[in-house]
């Protein structure tokens, strides 16, 4: 076996020496003194290369591969003439040393098609084609290059001594030829990327104007912004909007789904519905227990870790009176006899696609008349939004649609002291009291997909085949609510499902998840008999 040496040796022969008695050890090299290389002696270094057998990771193309050739082809039309940048950003440190989950960067994930956790540090680099080159004389704009950590197997020293990507500490994992099977894309390591970054195309020596992804990893936008001021683009200002134009571009790109998210996306809510269902399996359990909430979190997770990914987001089980609480998140409460329980929870599976989705439940599975009165308006909302929701309809129409039942229940309940057109008013919204945020949003690989996009594009653009999108409305009683009958106060109610615009007009993702309120009482039944 050919030993490959890193650059990591000359740092690993320095540590020794820092490690050595009496010597002064700096300070970025304590975090890890648990568990880095207490003496790295010869002997080791040499023994730790010799008797391991290969591993190799199990590769094959991804069907996202299928589908990264034709957004690619939309970016460089969009930006002709220039080098974009899109890290898929690193790892963020938790505490210490210790790291949260990689989730890589979205627009990563949506162009190169790598989900799950690949590949901290990464960066996707669009070069520009020589303007003389055959390729751009057939109309292709950019060459695609992936640049990645090469495998650290046990080959190299950073098999064992590198806990980031030593395969001893990390298993096998896909390297320069892995992603290049896996995505279809050019791959490199990622030592080249400075060269490509500075890299000449054509004519225009030296004048290649580069965009970024800037929030993603702060270390390659200083790098990129280096760069730029090398080749004659020092205005920070204008390098910042040129970027916010990319983040802008790609955030309304990934608006209308292709077949392939969609059904990304179908597959994250059948997971969301059996994660539901384990909740439910568990409340009979849970009741009155310390921290019931969190009981049914955990419930949710596990799912979620099982069928996908992780959770798309933080899950909110809010039992009682923490369900007025719009992102009550600390899941702390106790889930009580005769309350409601809302729980706005969405399984992200590998590809990193979400679904959305809210219940809520009587906690003893049977909801009392006034509950029920609350539940049904809500429910009867989030129908006039879907009714609206129409190839060419907006998502202000939707939200509209929503508030004029949520306005006209109020009203007849006598909540609403003023006439519901004035409250429907632009310079009334009187209603909002009770419900402040909107009630619908794209949805995909983020939960609130697509925020980057102009409001233009998104609340006052018409809604089109492809667009996934939840209905979301819900009524917030707080307990603090002195405009409300004492019996409502401390109830929240809300109700969200995923709905895939179609040609043919909206269809509910989530339909298989019941809502209707005889269909959530025999859902509920049925869960504490399976349990039992």
């Amino acid at each position: 076996m050919t030993d490959v040496i890193t650059d990591n040796d000359k740092k690993y022969e320095a540590q020794e020496l820092a490690e050595a008695p009496g010597a002064e050890q700096p300070m970025e090299d304590r975090t890890n003194n648990r568990t880095l290389r207490p003496n790295m002696s010869k002997a080791f270094q040499s023994f730790m290369k010799t008797g391991w057998d290969n591993q190799e990771p199990d590769i094959e193309p991804l069907e996202s591969s299928k589908f990264t050739p034709a957004r690619l082809k939309a970016l460089g039309r969009r930006f002709p003439g220039e080098r974009i940048v899109i890290p898929a950003g690193n790892y963020k440190n938790r505490n210490n040393d210790d790291d949260y989950a990689f989730r890589p960067n979205t627009e990563f994930s949506y162009y190169t098609g790598l989900g799950h956790d690949y590949e901290a540090g990464a960066v996707l680099v669009l070069n520009p084609l020589d303007p003389d080159s055959d390729e751009a004389k057939a109309g292709k704009t950019h060459a695609p290059e992936l640049f990645v950590t090469p495998r650290a197997d046990n080959s190299t020293v950073d098999y064992y001594a590198n806990a980031q990507y030593g395969e001893y500490w990390v298993g096998p994992r896909a390297g320069v030829k892995e992603l290049a099977a896996m995505t279809g894309i050019p791959t490199h390591d990622i030592a080249q990327l400075p060269d490509a970054l500075g890299k000449d195309v054509g004519a225009e020596a030296g004048a290649v104007r580069m965009r970024v992804v800037r929030q993603a990893d702060p270390q390659m936008t200083a790098e990129v912004e280096s760069v730029r001021e090398a080749n004659g683009f020092p205005d920070p200002d204008a390098n910042e909007k040129a970027d916010d134009e990319l983040q802008e571009f790609a955030s309304t790109a990934r608006m209308i789904k292709d077949s392939y998210e969609i059904g990304e996306v179908r597959k994250a809510v059948a997971a969301t519905k059996d994660g539901f269902d384990r909740i439910l399996s568990r409340i009979p359990q849970a009741v009155g227990k310390p921290r019931s909430e969190r009981m049914l979190e955990g419930a949710f997770t596990s799912v979620s870790r099982e069928e996908g990914n992780s959770v798309g987001y933080s899950t909110i089980v809010a039992s009682g009176e923490h369900a007025p609480i719009l992102h009550w998140m600390r899941n702390t409460g106790v889930v009580g006899h005769g309350e409601l329980v809302l729980i706005d929870a969405g399984i992200e599976v590998e590809s990193l696609y979400t679904a959305d989705i809210t219940r809520t439940f009587p906690v003893d599975g049977k909801f009392t008349p006034l509950q029920k009165k609350i539940y049904q308006a809500v429910l009867d909302s989030q129908q006039a939004g879907f009714e609206a929701a129409k190839p060419g309809a907006t998502y202000s129409d939707i939200h509209h649609a929503c508030m004029r039942v949520i306005a006209e229940r109020l009203h007849e309940w006598g909540i609403l002291k003023v006439d519901v057109e004035e409250s429907l008013s632009p310079d009334g919204q009187q209603h909002r009291r009770w419900i402040a945020c909107g009630v619908a949003h794209h949805l995909g690989l983020d939960v609130h997909d697509c925020a980057q996009a102009r409001y233009e594009s998104y609340q006052g653009a018409k809604i089109t085949p492809g667009m996934i999108f939840t209905i979301e409305p819900g009524l917030y009683f707080a307990k603090n609510d002195l405009l409300i009958p004492p019996e409502m106060r401390g109830i929240g109610v809300r109700i969200e499902d995923d709905v895939l615009m179609t040609e043919n007009g909206p269809e509910w993702i989530s339909k298989a998840i019941p809502k209707q309120i005889d269909d959530v009482e025999a859902w509920m039944a049925q869960r504490a008999a399976v349990n039992e």
